[in-house]
This record gives C-alpha cells, structure tokens and sequence, in this order.
C-alpha cells in the first residue's frame, strides 16, 4: 500500500508542459523512424538467413550426390589414394580409404546439419521477439 501511495504521489506532482512548438513530434517522429528502420533491419536479416539455410540445403544435396556418385563409379578394389609407402598406418590408411571417407563424409553432414537446425532457431527466436514486441 505505501508504494501505491508513493507511485501516486510521484505521478501526481509531475505536471508535463505541453507547449505548442513541434520539438515534441519531431523526436517522436525521430524514435518512430528508428524502430522502423530496425523493424526492416531485421525483417531483411531473417530473409537474408532463410535464403542463406536454402542456399547450403541445395549445395548440401548436391555435393552429396556427386561425391556418393564418385565413390560408387569406382571400382571397389581400387583405393581412393595411395602414399606408396610401407607404414603400416599409411596401408591402413590406404586399404581402408573408402571407410575412412564415407565416415568422414558423414560428420561433414551431421555438422552441416547441426548448423542449420542452429540457424533455424536462432531465425525463430528472432522472430518470436519481434512479434513480443509488436
């Protein structure tokens, strides 16, 4: 209650002057422009990031299919590369190229993927403020 009473206190000797010079439309119309400008600030942002995630889900197929096309038109006996040398890691390497590939093709992707379910929320989040604050 005395915090009612000490709002209402405050309130009540605060008397705005309200004058007929245009000082107070001027930043009005000032702040208004501001919020615009970051209202399409935003709004180009979100498109940007929308063609961006499309943009790496084509390439993201397309590189896919012709890398998996290339390692599936190779002869299987045949390595992808070869050190020609007698390392026993570099014949592992060598012998088991095809694996070794495949599996790194595919973190390559999962991590892709990651990042654009990332972007997705982050674009979602953005727009979910924008809509709190409309």
């Amino acid at each position: 209650m005395m915090k009612d009473k000490a709002l209402e206190d405050l309130f009540l000797a605060s008397k705005p002057t309200f004058d007929d010079t245009d000082d107070f439309m001027k930043a009005l119309n000032k702040r208004l422009d501001a919020v615009e400008y970051i209202k399409q600030h935003e709004e180009a942002t979100i498109r940007r990031y929308r063609y961006i995630m499309l943009v790496a889900f084509i390439l993201g197929i397309l590189c896919g299919g012709v890398i998996i096309a290339l390692l599936f038109s190779m002869p299987a006996e045949v390595s992808l590369f070869s050190f020609n040398s007698e390392s026993a890691l570099l014949l592992f390497i060598e012998n088991n190229s095809r694996l070794i590939v495949t599996v790194a093709l595919s973190l390559l992707t999962c991590y892709g993927i990651v990042n654009v379910v990332d972007m997705i929320a982050s674009i979602r989040e953005m727009r979910d403020v924008r809509i709190r604050t409309v």
